[in-house]
């Protein structure tokens, strides 16, 4: 029987129930799951802005999720670099990446060295995005 690891990346900003479900789903597809945080540095690159939550707080907190057997932070943009680092055989995003140019790419990649893309629902009514907006009118308005 073969050991099947699993990789579930993500920023993980103002932990929510979209969050939870991911890592609740991958876990339900793997034998052992990485959940791979990416730095705030990277985060900045990647969306133009900090996460409101710093990556040590971030850490501790996907951590303590009794799906996650270990977490890796993401320093890179490269997740084929981040593949041979940590070695996973399946990598789980959210179905917003699915069919989209960098999903794709995600794809091809990740078949030139055997590693299986699986997408889950992303949590429409709840995500980190909505969450800030609603944040930042909060303190707008105070």
């Amino acid at each position: 029987m073969t050991h099947r690891v699993g990789y579930a990346p993500g920023v993980y900003d103002l932990f929510h129930i979209g969050h939870l479900n991911i890592l609740r789903h991958a876990r339900s597809r793997c034998d052992y799951l990485v959940a791979g945080l990416v730095s705030d540095e990277m985060a900045r690159q990647a969306k133009g802005r900090s996460p409101v939550v710093p990556l040590t707080e971030r850490l501790e907190i996907v951590r303590s999720i009794r799906f996650v057997d270990a977490a890796f932070v993401e320093t890179v943009p490269d997740k084929l670099e981040t593949w041979r680092q940590v070695r996973f055989d399946v990598i789980f995003k959210g179905d917003d990446w699915q069919g989209t140019e960098k999903g794709e790419k995600l794809e091809r990649d990740f078949a030139g060295v055997g590693v299986e893309v699986v997408y889950f629902p992303y949590t429409v009514h709840t995500s980190s995005t909505l969450l800030r907006r609603a944040l930042d009118g909060l303190v707008e308005s105070a």
